[in-house]
């Protein structure tokens, strides 16, 4: 089949990764000729579906008690029941936590084949899909054939421009799965940041400081009224989030939060060890 499919979470909501994700399924759908379907999982969507189902042709949402939170075994079964009766040629996914630590599993499941970090997708000759991500720090672009269906992809926040609202009314359902919660694992606690805190995905421009400002004081007293002054997000590198001087919500880079601002600067003090 040519449909796609584009999987969200209720807890991470109709972010601008999602906007895009719905964007990217829309116009992949229509380049291979079959139907956009949305799968929503987890409690909560309300909001959600109503914003995808002005995109899609159809949407599922999973939102029974064993996916009221978020339980990675419990989720994965849940799409895999969802994605193989559906038997699409992409499956797609955001760049949220959740979508990240679910794709590769979820392609072997399917028998299908997994990238991450996708800029660009579209349908190839063959009955291929190919894909583009950033490799060397962005300064060159790969280009992935993947020959194995369906492909499984997490795409890139802000990548992808959102989709317009279509007239057509859209097809809700909601699933019964037979699963059962996975009682391996538990959440211990759990912490938010501060509502007044826009998220770094969200931001227009961030002003990022590393191992050279040398403490939390720094952070302070040189990086928050630079970033005040722009109007910036504060963010910062693996070290100094793993040093403890500020919270590990703010490390962006290769193996943190990846991140398309309009305007992004790294600063680093002089003379700092």
């Amino acid at each position: 089949m040519n449909d796609v499919v584009i999987c969200l979470f209720a807890a991470a909501g109709f972010d601008k990764g999602a906007q895009g994700l719905a964007g990217a399924g829309r116009r992949l759908a229509d380049e291979l000729g079959g139907r956009l379907r949305a799968v929503v999982i987890g409690a909560g969507s309300e909001t959600l579906t109503q914003e995808v189902a002005r995109v899609a042709d159809a949407v599922t949402v999973a939102d029974q008690a064993e996916l009221a939170e978020y339980q990675p075994e419990t989720c994965l079964t849940a799409l895999a029941q969802l994605c193989g009766g559906l038997r699409p040629r992409a499956v797609l996914l955001a760049n949220d936590t959740y979508s990240q630590e679910i794709v590769p599993r979820l392609a072997h499941r399917l028998g299908g084949g997994a990238v991450g970090d996708c800029v660009e997708v579209r349908a190839a000759e063959g009955g291929a899909l190919r894909v583009s991500r950033q490799v060397y720090g962005g300064k060159a672009q790969a280009v992935i054939e993947l020959k194995r269906s369906p492909a499984v992809v997490w795409l890139r926040a802000r990548a992808f421009a959102p989709a317009a609202s279509r007239a057509e009314s859209c097809e809700v359902t909601r699933a019964a799965l037979d699963i059962e919660a996975d009682t391996r694992t538990r959440v211990v606690e759990r912490r938010r940041e501060g509502g007044g805190e826009s998220r770094l995905e969200e931001a227009r421009v961030i002003v990022s400081g590393g191992r050279g400002i040398g403490g939390t004081e720094g952070f302070e007293t040189e990086l928050k009224p630079l970033a005040e002054l722009l109007g910036a997000q504060m963010a910062a590198s693996r070290a100094a989030c793993d040093a403890g001087w500020v919270p590990p919500t703010w490390q962006v880079g290769q193996t943190g939060k990846k991140v398309t601002p309009e305007l992004y600067l790294a600063v680093a003090i002089t003379g700092a060890s």
